[in-house]
């Protein structure tokens, strides 16, 4: 064995001594070990990377990619749906709400495959169609549909079904079991006692039949109610042109429900059923998220009253001399609160019920324009509406001009109501000082063109502020001739003439093309431009403008909501005011109104019979010769828009009212009576109900229309009558169980406190709570809510005996000069023996200047605008 070693010794002929030699470990350098340590960072920044890019990814998109994912390993699914957000005046009142109803599914696959019977057909079957047709369906359609498609798991059945409808079959299938459950104690106590044979008999007989009966409906197999959601208007036609309504897939049309389409709607949620890897059933559910809310900033009371007049309008001269029909081809009106731009009613007819906007029964007499040939209208017959089909083209058309809102969708000559606007140019521009007298024969004659005064005889010398009162295009025409084309023109723009007002309105027509522009304008245009011809406008443009005329110039974008909430009430965002601009001084804008208000108080003026009983307003008439029908004769001097633009109280501007009355049915139609009669209407009922105190004495008619109105103890002279005061003090408890808070109880004791006014601003800021009359509790902070038992300064302590609990103006400073009481709200002069409150421009000559004359003539005593007075634009409005 020894041979096999190798000779030598240990060693071989290359030196080799049979032994391995051990190296040491083998290391980087340095400039690999650099290498390595940055490709690591490297490769950990890049997983930092990707986890916070699936991160990102799961936070804004998990939900979109998760039903992705689902979708793909899909066994069935269906949608829940979203509650469509609703809508609510100012004051809470529902004006739109998604009410929840039912579908009917019919699941084909289920009702197929129970347990066999004798016959081998599905135990499941007959039960459930004898279900179906309780439900209201028909019974060979849904056998007829289960026999085409066996396998089906889903098919709406019937829509709309009702909770009620839903709850009365519930309760068929709850009942016979609970009868099973009945019969079965029943014998039970029988047997446990001395056992009646007979009676054991006659129930075990029952029990069999109900256990039948019940069996029969255990067997109802293969159809459930899925929940969907309706839309609902609770007050019919109510606000309809302002709200829309909401068609199939929640996809709002017009008014509101369009412009506000994405925040009424919410997202839809999705159940999903599917295989898991084990192929058992798993469902997943994604919830919806329902729709965000909106507060309009309409009082449903204003509207009401508003509604109430314009169809006793129409109804006056239905089927009238021109035609039969509706009593005009259109009549608006449109309440604004002139210091924040706030629409609290706006209404046009005819109307429309958004519950039903495809009933053609309000078509017959609708007037309708016919572009087949010559733009004209024509108004439709019984025979026409009884030819229309849902398939007819002419349908859309013919809807279409029912849910249209004359207030911003249609455009015309304004007429005199324009006015203010000339004269306000020329005074803002510097062009007129406001002592101009004019000189009216009759007619003008500009360009070789002879321009008639609505007076052909003339209305001879005229102050400024006569040729507004008396309407006297010859005065108007001077004012404008001197004021220029370019300044003119420059300051439609800045009232928006040809502008969108961007109400929060879907459909708002835009006139950029229907008013002249000053390198286009000749004298003839700036001629008859002055008194409201030959340029057009919406009915939107004029009252916000108007309101800023009077207001002292502020430009404010009117809206239609205050507020959006979210589905849990939670506030999403306030919708403030947005002053937009300045469109005159206070100088100028005093003026205005000093001019307006003898429109309805002077002697001669075209609007006295807009005065309500009780009030003293300003205002302004508009008589426009429109387009007639017939092509040949444009101007044949027989159709007529007219108005009536005002603003109330006439010493206080709170709000204004437009009222416009498009081609009335009745011959004569150049009166504007049509209009004004409408505003005296209106505002008799609605300036008490805003709480605005009463500036003139009732006369005997007065008195008795207000009693017929039952308004007698309206807010006269001071005299505060709380009922009527808004109250802006929150509610919180419901008195008439429909669901809305419509009273206050302040301290809890579950009886509705007594809101009062401390401080005679109109306003109730303090609460009786135990009907004496005296306040108990205060807000200090104007936020609605009493939140102190102690008055703060200028609200009136009431808690104590001072005898000023039904007369509030006894606590203010007394005038040294006159013995009067002073506002502390407005500065004017309260009688201290009636509580008639004066202003500035209605003091008795024996009272004396006193502090509230001071207060209003610093304005309006100005003759000379300073720098500072001048209109300022703060945004363009476009």
């Amino acid at each position: 064995m020894t041979g096999n070693r190798r000779p030598g010794g240990g060693n071989n002929g290359n030196g080799w001594n049979g032994r391995r030699h051990k190296r040491g470990p083998r290391r980087f350098n340095h400039k690999m070990q650099a290498k390595l340590v940055v490709l690591f960072i490297a490769v950990l920044l890049a997983f930092a990377v990707l986890i916070l890019r699936l991160f990102m990814i799961n936070r804004n998109n998990g939900n979109e990619y998760k039903k992705q994912v689902l979708s793909q390993r899909s066994y069935d699914s269906r949608e829940i749906p979203y509650k469509r957000g609703s809508i609510t005046d100012r004051n809470g009142t529902v004006l739109a709400t998604s009410e929840l109803i039912y579908n009917v599914i019919v699941d084909a696959y289920q009702m197929n495959n129970g347990p066999q019977n004798e016959d081998g057909v599905s135990s499941y079957l007959n039960p459930t169609l004898d279900a179906c047709e309780r439900l209201g369906l028909d019974r060979s359609t849904i056998e007829q549909y289960i026999h085409d498609n066996p396998d089906s798991r889903y098919y709406i059945a019937r829509k709309g079904l009702t909770y009620e409808e839903k709850t009365a079959y519930e309760k068929e299938i709850s009942d016979a079991a609970e009868r099973v459950s009945n019969i079965k104690k029943e014998i039970q106590a029988e047997k446990s006692g001395a056992a009646d044979e007979s009676k054991l008999e006659n129930l075990n007989t029952q029990l069999q039949d109900a256990q039948k009966v019940n069996e029969e409906y255990q067997n109802i197999q293969g159809i459930w109610f899925e929940a969907s959601y309706t839309r609902s208007y609770p007050n019919g036609t109510l606000l309809s042109h302002a709200l829309g309504f909401s068609g199939t897939n929640n996809e709002g049309a017009f008014g509101l429900e369009e412009y506000y389409n994405d925040t009424l709607n919410g997202t839809p949620g999705r159940e999903y059923g599917y295989l898991n890897d084990s192929s058992n059933l798993e469902r997943t559910v994604i919830d919806a998220e329902d729709g965000d809310n909106l507060v309009s900033t309409v009082d449903t009371n204003v509207q009401s009253i508003v509604e109430k007049y314009l169809q006793e309008f129409m109804e006056e001269y239905k089927d009238g001399d021109y035609h039969q029909g509706y009593g005009a081809r259109n009549v608006g009106c449109i309440i604004q609160d002139v210091n924040n731009g706030n629409i609290l009613a706006m209404a046009s007819y005819p109307t429309f019920d958004p519950n039903d906007p495809y009933n053609t029964d309000l078509l017959t007499g609708l007037p309708v324009l016919n572009k087949e040939d010559a733009p004209t209208y024509e108004y439709l017959t019984q025979e026409d509406v009884d030819a229309i089909t849902k398939d007819n083209e002419q349908m859309s058309r013919y809807l279409y001009s029912l849910w249209n809102n004359f207030c911003i969708s249609t455009y015309y000559e304004p007429g005199s109501t324009a006015k203010p606007f000339t004269m306000a140019a020329g005074l803002e521009s510097g062009k007129l000082t406001g002592e101009e007298t004019y000189y009216c024969g009759g007619s003008l004659t500009v360009d070789g063109w002879e321009i008639n005064c609505h007076n052909t005889d003339g209305d001879g010398m005229l102050t400024i502020n006569q040729a507004i009162e008396r309407s006297c295009n010859v005065a108007l025409m001077d004012m404008a001739l001197a004021t220029g084309e370019e300044t003119f023109c420059k300051f439609q723009r800045i009232f928006n003439f040809g502008l969108k007002t961007n109400i929060d309105l879907a459909k708002e027509v835009r006139t950029d093309g229907l008013v002249y522009s000053a390198d286009k304008m000749v004298d003839v245009d700036l001629a008859t431009n002055s008194f409201g011809q030959n340029f057009d406008v919406t009915m939107i443009q004029m009252i916000t403008g108007f309101s800023s005329l009077i207001n002292g110039g502020y430009y404010y974008e009117p809206h239609m909501v205050s507020k959006i909430t979210s589905a849990s009430g939670a506030t999403v965002a306030n919708i403030e005011p947005r002053l937009l601009k300045r469109t005159v001084s206070e100088s100028t804008s005093a003026k205005i109104r000093e001019a307006c208000l003898q429109v309805v108080a002077g002697e001669n003026g075209t609007g006295k019979t807009a005065r309500p009983a009780g009030y003293m307003i300003g205002g302004k008439t508009g008589t426009a010769e429109t387009i007639s029908d017939d092509p040949d004769k444009p101007r044949d001097r027989t159709n007529y828009v007219v108005s009536f633009m005002g603003y109330a109280p006439a010493d206080d501007p709170q709000i204004a009212i437009y009222v416009v009355v498009d081609r009335v049915n009745h011959y004569p139609q150049d009166d504007a009576k049509y209009a004004t009669r409408i505003v005296r209407k209106v505002l008799t009922e609605v300036l008490p109900y805003l709480g605005i105190y009463m500036t003139e004495e009732l006369s005997e008619e007065e008195q008795k229309e207000l009693e017929e109105l039952n308004l007698s103890n309206t807010l006269a002279y001071g005299a505060t009558n709380y009922d009527k005061i808004p109250n802006p003090i929150v509610c919180d408890i419901d008195t008439n169980g429909d669901g809305t808070p419509d009273a206050v109880d302040a301290n809890g004791d579950g009886t509705p406190d007594t809101p009062l006014d401390t401080n005679g601003d109109s306003v109730t800021d303090a609460v009786d709570t135990n009907g004496d009359g005296k306040a108990d509790l205060y807000d200090t902070d104007n936020d609605g809510v009493v939140d102190s038992e102690s008055p703060k300064e200028g609200q009136v302590d009431l808690t104590q005996e001072t005898g000023t609990g039904d007369q509030p103006w006894k606590s203010y400073a007394v005038d040294p000069e006159t013995g009067y009481y002073v506002n502390p709200s407005n500065g004017n002069l309260i009688d201290p023996d009636t509580g008639y409150e004066y202003s500035a421009s209605s003091l008795p000559e024996n009272i004396g200047t006193g502090k509230a004359s001071v207060k209003a003539g610093t304005a309006a005593d100005s003759d000379n605008d300073s720098e500072n007075d001048k209109p300022e634009e703060i945004e363009a409005a476009e």
